[in-house]
This record gives structure tokens, sequence and C-alpha cells, in this order.
């Protein structure tokens, strides 16, 4: 099934600080930075009492001092009745998130003059720079993406030798993932992205990549028309049930 190998490969591209396997679900912890790496994810068939479950989750989350998140994927069985009851237990739905993909045939090498891999070093101040982040979440940020255990790729698009985009790659067996796509805020609108994105793709190609996916909001509508023109399509979709405060 394809959308469960996207996101397999997703969750292991873009790593937690901690992980647990608990019962089909996928529990996951990163000191608060981002709901996808702060949430539970529910994939395979479980074999536990529903509501004995999900109040195991919300101790664990207790424990590291956050909210407790359900991101709810659309390809599981189980998604609607934990919809339910995550609802009647107060959890609040929030953003929707598109998983694109699209095949990578092979093509012939295109020159991207603009295009640049660079080092982990180099690459994170211009990401920061970009994102306005707090010292806190840089923090990690940082310790994520040192923790990426398969092909990663931290790539700028240029502009007379500077960037002015930036982004990061994974690539997984045949998959390739990307995540952190950005640019400058005075240099948007101006094509950046779309060469960044293509020297990407190349760079994967040219390692054995079949397919590319990635995570997009689904009221990004900038980042959808860039990504579509690149033959991204919808191959699932997933959302969020988070705790409300008491």
């Amino acid at each position: 099934m394809l959308a469960r190998r996207i996101e397999e490969a997703a969750l292991n591209s873009w790593p937690a600080l901690q992980q647990l396997l608990f019962d089909g679900w996928v529990v996951r912890f990163a000191r608060g930075y981002t709901r996808r790496t702060n949430s539970v994810t529910p994939i395979y068939q479980s074999l536990l009492p529903l509501q004995e479950k999900i109040a195991f989750c919300e101790q664990q989350y207790q424990s590291h001092r956050l909210p407790t998140i359900f991101r709810l994927i659309s390809f599981s069985p189980e998604s609607p009745l934990l919809e339910e009851v995550l609802a009647q237990r107060g959890y609040q739905r929030a953003d929707l998130t598109l998983v694109l993909s699209t095949p990578l045939p092979a093509r012939q090498a295109t020159l991207h003059p603009a295009f640049q891999a660079v080092t982990l070093e180099e690459w994170f101040p211009f990401y920061n720079r970009c994102s306005q982040a707090s010292e806190e979440q840089q923090a990690s940020h940082r310790a994520i993406l040192q923790r990426i255990v398969h092909q990663p790729l931290f790539a700028f698009s240029l502009e007379q030798g500077t960037p002015v985009a930036c982004g990061v790659g994974v690539l997984e067996y045949d998959t390739f993932g990307l995540f952190d796509i950005i640019t400058a805020p005075t240099q948007r609108n101006k094509g950046h992205a779309t060469a960044l994105v293509d020297g990407m793709l190349d760079w994967a190609r040219e390692r054995g990549a079949r397919r590319a996916y990635l995570q997009v909001v689904s009221t990004n509508w900038p980042a959808l028309r860039l990504y579509r023109c690149f033959g991204f399509q919808e191959i699932y979709h997933y959302w969020y049930r988070i705790q409300s405060h008491k």
C-alpha cells in the first residue's frame, strides 16, 4: 500500500527524540517541537481497549509536560472511531495536512547553477533566519536533524552566490522526502523555491529515488501550486486532535 509505505518513510526520515511503539500506535516526543514529532500516530491494527490506550498516552505526555496530540491518518481503519472518541473527550481538531507524492521517472541530469548541497552547519543558520525560530525551538530542531540516519540532503537555492531558499531531503531506499522548504521573506515569488525543489529532485534521482513525497497544510495555496507543477498529487491526508486545556 503506497500510503503506508510513504507514512513509514516519513516517520523514519524525520525522527523524534524519543519514540514508543504501543499496540499499533507510534508515540513520539521531541520537546514540543512540531506536532508531527510530538503526537500519537495510529497506523496498525490494535488489540487493547481504546479508552485504556488513550489514557496511557495521556499519562505519557503528561510526564513530558506536553499536551496529548493525536495525528489521525485517513487510510487507518481506526481513525473514524478514534476521531469520535477523542471528540467526546474534548480534543480539538486542527491542521488538515495533505501528503503529496509523485513518481520520479529517470531523466537526464539537469545543470542547476542555483542549487547547492551544503552541510548542516552551513544550512542551519540560514533556515533559522528565515523561520525566526526561538532558541529553544532551534535546539530541538537541530537535535532532530542530527538524528537522521538515512541519506540527508541540506540544500540551498542561490542568487549571485547568496542563499535565498533552503530545504531538507531524506532518501530512504527509493523514497525521497522533502522537508523544511522555506524561502527568505524578501525573496519570495521569484522562482527560488521552484529551482530548489527541481535541484533536490534531481539529486534524489541520481541516487536511485523512484518516488518523492512531502507534507503540506491544506490551506498553504502557494506551496500547493508549486508542488503541483512537479506532478505532486494527494496520496492521503491527516489531521490532529489536540487535548484541550482543563
